[in-house]
């Protein structure tokens, strides 16, 4: 089997897998009381299970999270989910997140992930005119649960903190890094 036809069998499995998942996702829309309240409700749980991520939010200038991001792939993946921005605890944006990767992956699975902006030109730069990539622009730390038990609020500097949670299903490699954020209009 040559390199090509390899190419070929990868990028039809992922079609077939990858794409009614991402898809469907992304054509659901969800009413902005919905999304809003699955976005409360996903952060509460992640308070109370990571005392770091409450102390965090309590300094953070806003908390965007994104209850469920669904990914799936075959050697080529997407990814995409739906969340809110909160500013003193009130919801006050939308934004989707999404994503395509390459290389060696297989799966899909869903998880939420929660970006604590701690500064103004981090909440600023959520509106760039063609959206936020992660990676791109204000520096973002992945904060596993080593870390968020090492660190204190004190010691933190960076504009963006993210923690991922509520990891379901198997795919090898999991970040935020390359995602992009756009501001949606929920129905």
């Amino acid at each position: 089997m040559n390199a090509k036809m390899l190419v070929g069998i990868c990028l039809g499995a992922t079609m077939v897998l990858a794409g009614p998942a991402i898809s469907a996702e992304a054509e659901k829309g969800q009413p902005a009381a919905k999304l809003s309240a699955d976005s409360r409700n996903a952060l509460n749980r992640l308070y109370a299970k990571v005392p770091a991520a409450k102390a965090l939010g309590a300094k953070a200038i806003g908390v965007l999270v994104f209850p469920k991001v669904t990914k799936a792939g075959f050697m080529i993946g997407g990814q995409y989910g739906e969340g809110t921005l909160f500013k003193g605890g009130k919801a006050v944006g939308y934004y989707s997140t999404g994503g395509a990767s390459y290389g060696l992956q297989a799966g899909a699975q869903t998880y939420g992930y929660a970006l604590f902006l701690m500064n103004d030109g981090a909440v600023s730069s959520l509106d760039a005119a063609k959206g936020f990539e992660v990676g791109v622009g204000p520096s973002v730390v992945l904060m596993d649960e080593g870390m968020a038990k090492s660190t204190t609020t004190t010691t933190m500097k960076d504009d963006i903190y993210a923690f991922i949670f509520g990891q379901q299903g198997l795919m090898a490699g999991l970040g935020v890094q390359g995602n992009k954020i756009s501001r949606i209009k929920p129905k």
